[in-house]
């Protein structure tokens, strides 16, 4: 068989083979989240604050405690002004969706860490807004992309197996979580 005789399926059937056969070795990955490479980096802005953040923050294995702080900082919820440590499963869920999504455009974060009275007062507003949010917890980010459509965003981040999935194409954002596996808005 010659390269230019091998489909996309056919690609995509030696990549599956080759996750699967080196799966031992990058036990300390999950799903798909290998996806996200050596080198995982995340580049997002937020139209709330006006920052930006573009870093690697993993590289062979390895988180860089700095590069997460700066995440921390960035994700926090910036009505209040609070930081948690957000978990770095979700950034990597985020790093490994936008990879699949081929794009170099950074996210436009809608909310990542939020506060229990934030999450209150958005609650009372939205029947959308879980009471015991991952938001609350650090777990979870409301992520959009102008050059991908919310269900190519939401199909990337379902991909990934790592955790929550959620689709709002009325209000065009996808929200990617940590926690357990589930989907909703298909």
């Amino acid at each position: 068989m010659t390269f230019e005789t091998l489909s996309r399926r056919g690609v995509l059937g030696v990549f599956a083979a080759t996750t699967v056969a080196a799966a031992p070795v990058m036990a300390n990955a999950f799903g798909l989240l290998r996806g996200a490479g050596d080198i995982r980096r995340i580049r997002m802005y937020s139209g709330r604050t006006g920052e930006s953040i573009d870093t690697v923050y993993w590289v062979e294995g390895k988180y860089i405690r700095d590069a997460l702080n700066e995440i921390n900082i960035f994700m926090r919820d910036w009505r209040t002004g609070q930081a948690i440590g957000f978990d770095p499963r979700t950034i990597d869920i985020a790093a490994a969706s936008h990879r699949l999504l081929q794009t170099n455009e950074p996210y436009m974060m809608l909310s990542g860490y939020r506060s229990p009275k934030t999450n209150a007062m958005l609650r009372s507003r939205s029947s959308g807004v879980a009471k015991n949010s991952l938001h609350m917890v650090g777990k979870a980010a409301d992520l959009r992309l102008k050059s991908r459509s919310v269900s190519q965003m939401y199909k990337a981040a379902a991909a990934c197996q790592g955790g929550g999935v959620g689709k709002y194409s009325r209000s065009n954002f996808v929200h990617m979580d940590c926690g357990p596996i589930r989907h909703w808005g298909a």
